[in-house]
């Protein structure tokens, strides 16, 4: 991953022990690419956020692009990581 850096934006919230299981494994992730930010949502401060994800999370999305759901698929997050 070279140029700029990239925001790996999670949706979760407290308490989600398979969230704080993602969110480990993405920061191991992160160590390979230094140039990976995390950004971690509550879906509990906004209704929207909480109707739409509720269900699903942890939610990685990067550029946009949902990259995984419910359980961390680090393969693909690793995969669109190198594709940028």
């Amino acid at each position: 991953m070279t140029g700029a850096p990239v925001t790996a934006t999670v949706y979760s919230r407290p308490g989600c022990h398979i969230c704080d299981e993602a969110l480990a494994d993405l920061r191991a992730i992160a160590g390979d690419f230094p140039r990976l930010r995390l950004d971690v949502i509550d879906i509990d401060r906004d209704d929207e956020l909480l109707k739409r994800y509720l269900e699903r999370i942890p939610v990685v999305v990067i550029d946009g692009e949902e990259i995984s759901d419910l359980i961390l698929d680090g393969d693909a997050v690793r995969a669109r990581l190198i594709d940028r």
